[in-house]
């Protein structure tokens, strides 16, 4: 009986010795493999597969630690002293007949905003003319239409204006609304730079939000606008009552894009009156966007799309100036400055320039944004 009793006793420390062991040897091979921010900042070319897991990763970690590595990988592929101006221009305000719950130029909502016709070349160009006197480098154009379907003259203004304000020497955005293959390569035929159309937020997250337009929609004009030759600006809206979990899917869409985009747009959500959203923030249970979660958002968007242009956008002047360091240490590397954004305020050419002249920043010039160059100049500053 006794020589029993020790045989399981030995059995049973055996066991628990050999558990030991693979756990031992588990945690080791854990602490050996690099966390995905680390992998994150070793890679030498990005990556267009992130699962929502890795990204969650990367967002949630400590912020001081997250923000330090959204800058060293800003200073890797970017010259860390430069920012695009952009400015941009309402060439046709008001009307559109999407139901965006953000927006004071839907039809459906009264938020005081008339519905114009398309305004006229030589309005265009006198305001490039000033926007590229202060500096701007990338003149943008947003026009309050859901699409271009039946707009063949619209479309043909548009091309001129494009055309015109190129041949000053700027780059040129528009924002149309959705666009078809045929249409994006005439805009592409015309020298358009950049063609703007957010996805605003994460897929999940968007239905409560906008129901006119899929998602599946926005990302089929992003689509024809790249195979047309015409870099992408997409990004979002942060602020219309989504989750953490919304900001990590937002990243997940653009992160998983093939090229990512080359702008990428930051909105801080201004709550107009008029507006469902703005209703719907007022609400005691509503959720509440914090400074965190700008800079996360950015942070983890620099981090996995290194080479984008991160852009600072409308809501900006919402923001304190110590926010706004803290946001280009995240990786931002471009701002909208002028009179105004479509419907709301802006910072003016003025305190913008005083304000980069401060942290010893200047304009970055135009079409300077090819990644070769810029990786080129990025660690000729490091």
């Amino acid at each position: 009986m006794l020589s029993i009793r020790r045989f399981i006793s030995t059995t049973n420390g055996i066991r628990r010795a050999a558990a030991a062991t693979a756990r031992m040897a588990s945690e080791s091979s854990a602490a050996q493999q690099p966390s995905v921010l680390k992998l994150a900042l070793s890679l030498e070319q990005p990556s267009n597969e992130w699962s929502k897991e890795q990204l969650r990763e990367i967002y949630n970690t400590p912020l001081l630690e997250l923000v330090h590595s959204a800058q060293l990988q800003h200073r890797k592929w970017h010259d860390p002293t430069k920012v695009q101006l952009c400015t941009l221009m309402n060439i046709k305000s008001g009307g559109c007949s999407e139901d965006c719950k953000y927006c004071a130029q839907s039809s459906r909502y009264d938020t005081g905003v008339e519905a114009e016709k398309l305004v006229a070349l030589d309005a265009v160009l006198l305001e490039a003319e000033e926007a590229k006197k202060n500096g701007s480098t990338r003149f943008c154009l947003g026009a309050a239409w859901r699409d271009m379907q039946g707009r063949k003259s619209g479309l043909r203004k548009i091309s001129e204006m494009v055309t015109k304000v190129n041949a000053m020497g700027m780059e040129t955005c528009v924002t149309l609304g959705m666009v078809n293959e045929d249409q994006a390569k005439q805009l592409k035929e015309a020298g358009l730079t950049a063609y703007n159309h957010n996805i605003d937020t994460s897929r999940e997250h968007y239905p409560k939000v906008i129901t006119s337009r899929s998602y599946d929609d926005r990302l089929e004009t992003i689509k024809n606008v790249q195979s047309a030759g015409i870099k992408a600006c997409t990004g979002g809206i942060l602020g219309l009552g989504e989750t953490e979990e919304d900001h990590i899917g937002f990243i997940h869409t653009l992160s998983n894009m093939t090229p990512h985009p080359e702008s990428l747009p930051i909105n801080r959500l201004v709550p107009i009156n008029g507006t469902p959203m703005a209703e719907e923030l007022k609400k005691e249970n509503a959720k509440k966007l914090k400074f965190d979660d700008i800079l996360r958002t950015v942070a983890t968007a620099r981090i996995t799309m290194p080479r984008a242009i991160i852009r600072l956008a409308a809501g900006r002047y919402t923001m304190k100036e110590t926010e706004q360091f803290l946001c280009f240490q995240a990786g931002c590397n471009a701002i909208f400055t002028g009179k105004k954004m479509l419907t709301t305020m802006c910072n003016g050419w003025e305190e913008d320039k005083a304000m980069l002249a401060k942290w010893g920043m200047e304009p970055m010039q135009s079409f300077d944004y090819d990644a070769e160059k810029r990786t080129i100049a990025a660690q000729g500053s490091v």
